[in-house]
């Protein structure tokens, strides 16, 4: 049931991203939300669920982007392992602390392109920073933790994450 659930999330997300969001901007920057899905479900389901999720949305999501094949799949799925690791790792994760975290990874996540690719004159590193990285960054944040705090509010998240976990 778990795997339909994710593969209907996959093509959800991917559909979504590919055909609606491109028309959707704010502050010239359009939402992730591979990303933040990528994040939650290693976040709840831990390292391999989130492992798996984050290679298999990877794939899915370069195959209707200009992103690599192999570098799409290989960030979502660390970020997905990462998120995994560190809900492995805290005992009650608010969703303050949520949003501070998806903004520093989205952060990283964004700055990869950047050094990877030999930017113009116009554009260096602090112009990628400031127009597209952080704003991004935090766009990715307040989403995930808005989702966040939607299901923390109707689901009694403590009590099934002390379940799952021991």
């Amino acid at each position: 049931m778990k795997t339909l659930l994710y593969i209907a999330l996959i093509a959800g997300i991917t559909s979504i991203q590919s055909v609606l969001l491109p028309h959707v901007s704010l502050w010239g920057v359009k939402p992730d939300l591979g990303f933040v899905a990528i994040c939650l479900i290693g976040l709840f389901g831990g390292e391999l669920e989130g492992l798996l999720f984050g290679l298999a949305l990877g794939w899915a999501m370069s195959l209707f982007s200009a992103q690599d094949l192999l570098s799409a799949a290989i960030v979502k799925g660390g970020v997905g392992f990462i998120a995994g690791l560190a809900g492995r790792q805290v005992a009650y994760l608010s969703p303050l602390v949520l949003v501070l975290g998806l903004l520093v990874i989205s952060c990283l996540v964004g700055l990869i392109t950047p050094f990877v690719l030999r930017l113009s004159v116009q554009q260096n590193v602090w112009w990628a920073l400031w127009t597209v990285v952080l704003p991004q960054a935090a766009l990715d944040a307040i989403i995930g933790g808005s989702v966040y705090w939607l299901i923390n509010s109707y689901f009694n998240l403590e009590q099934w994450v002390s379940e799952y976990r021991i």
